[in-house]
């Protein structure tokens, strides 16, 4: 997701040329507003936006000029701006008529500054709404006046109650094209009014406006008498954005939470801890807790560099010293040590998922929390929201834009607090491993508590203990490539060699795996997944027992094969690609599973119907057309003992 950022636009400021010192003292301590529109396409977030900012004059005489000889030029209606050419970021995003990008904008009035983020409407754009929304305090909802509530409005409306923004005023746009009836507008209030309830709006302000005309942008408009009555919230557009209140106070009166970013160590005499204060505040003197691992000490200096501070509170970057010398790395939370956070690695999560390819269960994702990386899974979702109905949906999987609620679990614990508590250390993005796309995005509800109550037991044999009572060290040889590939007989001819060497082996095979640990589990990409998951998991035991393990599954996803690796110590994964085209696997078919695949009698085959991703930097390479099963076992026992243990 790319954010178009325009430059900076300034109001016309007399004060500016009067006292430029007394301007700068205003400007700096005026109040900070970040926004955003969204709603349904075409509902003219772009063109509100231009207008808000022309009618306000927050631009300069030579940005009007240069703005009317646009105009001119994309063939504006007669007398008209094209106002939209004011934020949307991209010569290629006009020509195609579409904002595909998050396009910001930075202004200010006399009273406030804004931040104002204008989020496309397409649906498969949905993930850049949650871009915007993600630091927005408020967000402007519109909603075309002939057409009315839409999905979109919906699911918009949605997200950015999930995501934290209390403040949402809902502007009914192009009044002008429906004569400005009253009548019209109530009903589109009152319909939206009946769906905000259903998902626990429990307030909003509604306006009618003209983002094209300017009615109620700047000014309150003669097109709208009605609007002044008592029934009405009876103000402008403006003068709602410079005076709604936004709790600034709210992550100050939090306890202290710094996310490390970086440690910061510039000489041998100085080792700092870098980041932002999340929340809360703190001094020098103060006892804190650096989570996950639990280490305490107390601040030695709040340093910056413009000098130490006496406290450092929330918003502000810092590096922190402390008084001991404990372990502290990126990705690490700093805490008052009396008010931690939970850390946990396994909870529940409401997710949007903004990928064309849809949720795998079971698949591993990164997932980053503020500066903590980890790998995660996702089960199947408990359920999916419909956002028409807010009917609870049973799901296998999300999709493009859905949003659900889902477990997520961590391969090593993080520290969280619950979104509605706190957004930094509640709110995550899953990428993907493979193309480092992020695919979906999510807040965390609370922990399921088995970090808490599941403890691992500490063993006094150790695994390197049991390797070297067998005079071995523990391998992991991962035999992977089609079906017909030869991986079974080459694994077997392997530990065939090894077993009369005097090696202690186990050859894990994929038939057979699948008649006893895996019996419950098809041949789905999901249940693949799966089926590679618990291998590996029972792989990595078997190392526990200092064995040298062979196993021999088609394991088709590179994701899942490097899932297996990050279970294992280091050197002790070991891929063996047994390379064979696949018509020449498909000629040996010795089980007669490509000729059922091809009838369509077999599904989700692998090579078929179904992909195979082969290895990029496989430990081991073996071309099948110009290798013998022979060979290539004695090559792998030679590489085996030969390379990676050759002391045993």
């Amino acid at each position: 997701m790319t954010d178009t950022t325009n430059e900076p636009v300034y109001v016309v400021d007399s004060l500016i040329a009067e006292d430029i010192d007394a301007y700068l003292d205003t400007h700096q301590h005026k109040t900070m507003l970040r926004f955003i529109t969204c709603g349904s396409v075409d509902d003219g977030k772009s063109t509100l936006i231009g207008r808000l900012l022309y009618d306000s004059k927050m631009i300069f005489e030579d940005q009007l000029a240069a703005l009317e000889n646009d105009s001119k030029k994309v063939g504006t209606q007669a007398g008209g701006i094209d106002f939209a050419l004011l934020v949307d970021g991209l010569a290629a995003e006009r020509e195609q008529g579409i904002t595909i990008d998050v396009a910001y904008r930075f202004f200010n009035t006399e009273k406030r500054k804004f931040i104002v983020a204008d989020t496309p409407g397409h649906e498969q754009y949905t993930r850049n709404m949650v871009t915007g929304a993600s630091t927005a305090d408020l967000a402007v909802i519109l909603i075309d006046a002939r057409k009315g509530v839409l999905t979109q409005t919906r699911r918009h409306s949605f997200l950015a109650h999930l995501i934290g923004i209390r403040n949402l005023v809902l502007a009914v746009n192009k009044m002008d094209l429906v004569d400005y009836s009253q009548e019209r507008f109530d009903q589109i209030v009152a319909d939206y009014r009946a769906f905000a309830t259903s998902i626990g709006i429990e307030n909003f302000v509604a306006m009618p406006i003209s983002g094209y005309m300017g009615d109620n942008i700047t000014t309150l408009s003669d097109n709208t008498p009605w609007y002044r009555a008592p029934a009405y919230f009876g103000r402008s557009l403006i003068d709602h954005l410079e005076t709604v209140e936004v709790d600034t106070t709210r992550d100050l009166a939090r306890p202290f939470r710094m996310p490390v970013q970086w440690v910061n160590r510039p000489n041998l005499d100085f080792r700092g801890f870098a980041g932002q204060v999340a929340t809360g505040s703190v001094r020098p003197g103060d006892e804190i807790r650096v989570l996950p691992s639990g280490k305490t000490s107390t601040v030695e200096r709040i340093v910056t560099l413009d000098g130490d501070l006496d406290q450092a509170v929330a918003g502000q970057s810092v590096t922190l010293t402390f008084a001991d010398e404990i372990d502290c790395s990126r990705g690490d939370v700093i805490a008052l040590s009396d008010a931690p956070p939970q850390v946990a690695d396994q909870f529940e999560a409401s997710l949007v998922w903004m990928a064309d390819t849809a949720l795998i269960p079971g698949r591993a994702y990164w997932l980053k929390l503020g500066s903590q990386m980890v790998s995660a899974t996702v089960h199947a979702p408990k359920y999916t929201i419909n956002v028409n109905t807010m009917e609870h949906c049973a799901a296998k999987t999300l999709e493009l834009n859905a949003i659900g609620v889902a477990e997520v679990t961590t391969d090593k614990p993080i520290v969280f607090e619950p979104y509605a508590e706190n957004r930094q250390l509640g709110g995550f993005i899953l990428i993907d491993k493979i193309t480092n796309s992020t695919v979906g995005a999510g807040m965390l509800h609370f922990s399921l508590r088995r970090a808490q109550n599941v403890h691992w037991q500490a063993l006094d044999v150790t695994r390197e203990a049991r390797a070297e009572q067998k005079h071995q060290k523990s391998a992991l040889l991962w035999f992977t490539g089609l079906s017909g590939s030869g991986k079974s007989t080459i694994a077997n001819l392997v530990e065939k060699k090894l077993h009369a060497l005097g090696k202690h082996t186990f050859l894990l095979d994929g038939d057979n795996v699948r008649h006893g640990l895996n019996k419950d589990l098809g041949f789905t990409e999901a249940d693949r997944i799966e089926n590679i998951r618990r291998v590996g998991e029972v792989a990595r035991l078997m190392t526990d027992a200092g064995l040298i393990v062979i196993t021999a599954f088609i394991s088709p996803f590179r994701a899942e094969r490097e899932m297996v690796r990050s279970l294992m110590a280091e050197g002790e994964f070991n891929e063996v690609f047994i390379d064979t085209p696949l018509d020449v696997a498909e000629a040996r078919d010795v089980k007669g599973l490509y000729k059922k695949a091809r009838s369509g009698a077999l599904k989700n085959f692998t090579g078929i119907d179904s992909p195979y991703e082969a290895p990029q930097n496989p430990e081991i390479h073996v071309d099948t057309t110009r290798m013998s099963a022979e060979d290539a076992a004695e090559m792998i026992v030679d590489r085996l003992l030969g390379h990676w243990m050759p002391e045993i």
